[in-house]
């Protein structure tokens, strides 16, 4: 899982840092495990545009991922490391022991013919899922869930991980990846291990197409808007518009969004690095 440096024979490649995709073993998605997949451009049902920067974009195919890793007590078998279009980790091909497939996220050195486990009487070793309370102190988990059979929902993304950092009663203190310190009940369950393709972070587009590609259409800043347009719009010549906002006037750079009596508060027991 790295990176590559592409020579600059055009211009767009020039800045470009593409991944080697070097610990993929198989460029053929499992077919059963395939659907269909949708986009919007941004549009509701009356073709209103709801939200901007969204169009276009190469099609895509949703692989169905197992995030609940309920199929407990069961070995299953890597088959294959595989690229996932619709998410920046890698995923894995499990076949279970009653010839059973599945898509799980990938962890860092999950390898193909591989042997992995759910439950209770999983080892806490990379790729298996158990449960919270279960862990060893210390553990770095991904995909984890925050209800009890809810199914996986924390530290999904490319080189993203949370720490197990104590257990108080029914309940055990994670290390999100955020910095924040939260407790989430034992009977929760989690993959050991961090997620794959850490270098994701380091890739370049090199190029405006790129992004496109990727369904992104280009942005605008709000300062060289109108004032009609935007609150940071206006004024003469280059102006830098005042305090940074939204275009309905959500303040940015440190305003806190979060609801001051949300219920899951107690639950944090320190907040995020800022």
């Amino acid at each position: 899982m790295a990176v590559k440096k592409l020579k600059p024979t055009t211009p767009g490649q020039r800045h470009k840092f593409a991944a080697t995709y070097e610990e993929i073993t198989s460029t053929t998605p499992e077919k059963s495990l395939l659907s269909g997949k949708g986009k919007s451009g941004g549009r509701n049902s009356s073709g209103k545009m709801t939200m901007r920067h969204i169009g276009g974009g190469h099609k895509r195919r949703y692989r169905s991922i197992d995030f609940k890793r309920d199929k407990q007590g069961i070995p299953a078998k890597v088959a294959s490391i595989e690229y996932d279009p619709n998410r920046s980790a890698r995923i894995a091909l499990l076949v279970y022991a009653d010839g059973e497939k599945r898509y799980i996220i990938a962890p860092k050195g999950l390898q193909v013919d591989q042997e992995v486990n759910a439950g209770k009487k999983a080892e806490p070793e990379v790729g298996n899922a158990l449960y919270l309370e279960d862990m060893p102190m210390g553990t770095m988990v991904h995909n984890i869930e925050l209800r009890p059979k809810q199914g996986g929902k924390m530290a999904r993304s490319a080189g993203a991980y949370a720490q197990l950092v104590s257990k108080e009663g029914k309940y055990v203190g994670l290390k999100m990846p955020s910095g924040e310190v939260r407790l989430i009940l034992g009977k929760c369950m989690a993959t050991v291990g961090m997620v794959s393709n850490s270098d994701h972070m380091l890739e370049r587009y090199g190029k405006a197409g790129k992004s496109r590609w990727m369904g992104r259409r280009p942005r605008v800043r709000g300062v060289v808007m109108n004032p009609v347009d935007h609150p940071m719009g206006g004024g003469e010549g280059r102006a830098s518009g005042g305090h940074p906002r939204s275009r309905n006037g959500i303040p940015a750079k440190g305003y806190k969004t979060r609801a001051p009596k949300k219920l899951s508060s107690k639950y944090i027991i320190e907040k995020r690095k800022k």
